[in-house]
């Protein structure tokens, strides 16, 4: 079963918000085995509504439209769709009295705009709100389905988990997929592609293998479709493996996971703790480390030692060292990833100093100049970098650079 998502909004569009609702949504459909063939974002105009509606209903069996259902001017989508189905309006009174609970819970006069709220497709089985005011809609016309949701996040979600997953749930799909995922760390896209082009080249048309680069690390997804799903998880697990062989040390995870995930998981088992001491990278480290669920379990804390004085007075470094070669050299990086590591009372512990930019560089250390040092349980190892880059690509370089040389120490001393 083929699904299509259009996301409605100029907002979109002019990268006012960005679309989390799509990602979502195409995890929760491939759930479902219902597949995602396009995603399309357009304008709160009626014309561009009526031949997105036209063009998805044309290639896919699931139609999900979200956003545009509010009751101000420019939502314009209830209307649209109206037209398109060539069908009238009637009123809910369930979701009327809903609406003004709602303004009656906050102590406010109910504007006369959100009355139309009420106001549902006459063809529409009605998708109950429970977290807002505009109900989402299921119809089935010629054949599709068309589900239509409020754009805002937390209640789309809630709409499609307890409104339309259960009657989704009851369409079959003849075509099934699987997924096997490899993540690779310290490898580039271009070389790993090499490595494996023989691989490759000998899967079958049903087999198709996708290159998911950031920096610092590459993810493989392994899809393969047909309608055993045994026999595709038989063949998934066989190519996966071979994969693997193939590249050897540089897979982290066969899970759908992200890299601090890893890193995460495996300082937890091992009874590991980190800590970090940022320059250049502003605690960027702390955060993408802190950002994953089960982060506290292994990361102690961290210092953003921007100027020297508090390299000095919370790391350690020695004023000597400062004078002698600057904030930015592998003398004062070490003494940084020591001194952290040493305040936190760590196993680990990564230090950054460099030049972000896009000013504050010189001949001898230009921008995009950064050392990072790693202290572990039994030794300190230091790199020094020349990135090229504006002043977030440099820091994100700085900070995947970063946790690759603690994996690699850590893995080092471990032993792998």
């Amino acid at each position: 079963m083929k699904a299509e998502i259009i996301t409605i909004g100029d907002e979109i569009l002019l990268g006012q918000i960005v679309d989390t609702n799509s990602a979502w949504l195409g995890q929760q459909l491939f759930d479902l085995q219902i597949h995602v063939q396009q995603i399309t974002s357009i304008t709160d105009s009626e014309s561009h509504i009526l031949q997105a509606l036209t063009a998805a209903q044309s290639r896919a069996d699931v139609i999900i439209c979200t956003g545009g259902l509010g009751p101000t001017k420019d939502d314009v989508t209830k209307a649209t769709v109206a037209k398109f189905f060539n069908t009238t309006f009637v009123h809910n009174e369930e979701v009327m009295v809903h609406v003004k609970q709602i303004f009656e819970r906050f102590n406010r006069t109910m504007p006369a705009m959100n009355y139309g709220q009420a106001d549902v497709l006459a063809n529409a089985e009605v998708l109950f709100n429970d977290w807002g005011t505009a109900p989402g809609m299921w119809v089935e016309h010629e054949g599709k389905v068309f589900i239509f949701l409020p754009g805002v996040p937390f209640e789309m979600k809630n709409l499609m988990t307890h409104r339309v997953i259960p009657k989704l749930k009851n369409f079959y799909s003849e075509e099934k997929l699987v997924l096997r995922y490899i993540l690779t760390v310290g490898i580039g896209e271009s070389h790993l592609a090499e490595m494996i082009a023989d691989i490759e080249d000998s899967f079958p048309d049903q087999v198709h293998l996708a290159y998911l680069p950031k920096i610092g690390m590459v993810r493989l997804r392994l899809t393969v479709s047909g309608k055993d799903v045994e026999q595709l998880n038989l063949l998934a697990d066989e190519l996966q493996e071979q994969l693997i062989e193939r590249i050897g040390k540089a897979v982290v995870s066969t899970e759908d996971i992200s890299f601090e995930e890893v890193l995460i998981k495996s300082f937890v088992a091992d009874n590991c703790a980190l800590a970090t001491a940022e320059s250049c990278t502003g605690g960027n480290i702390a955060r993408v480390i802190t950002e994953v669920a089960g982060a506290s379990e292994m990361f102690e804390g961290g210092i953003v030692s921007y100027s020297n004085q508090v390299k000095v007075s919370q790391l350690g470094v020695s004023e000597s060292t400062l004078e002698a070669f600057g904030a930015v050299s592998e003398e004062t990086a070490v003494e940084m990833a020591k001194g952290a590591k040493e305040r936190l009372g760590t196993s680990y512990a990564v230090a950054t100093t460099g030049i972000a930019g896009p000013g504050g560089g010189s001949q001898e250390k230009p921008v995009g100049t950064v050392w990072i040092a790693v202290a572990g349980k039994q030794e300190v190892q230091t790199k020094l970098f020349r990135f090229h880059g504006d002043r977030q690509i440099n820091i994100e370089r700085a900070t995947a650079q970063a946790l690759l040389m603690l994996w690699n120490l850590y893995r080092q001393e471990k032993g792998d």
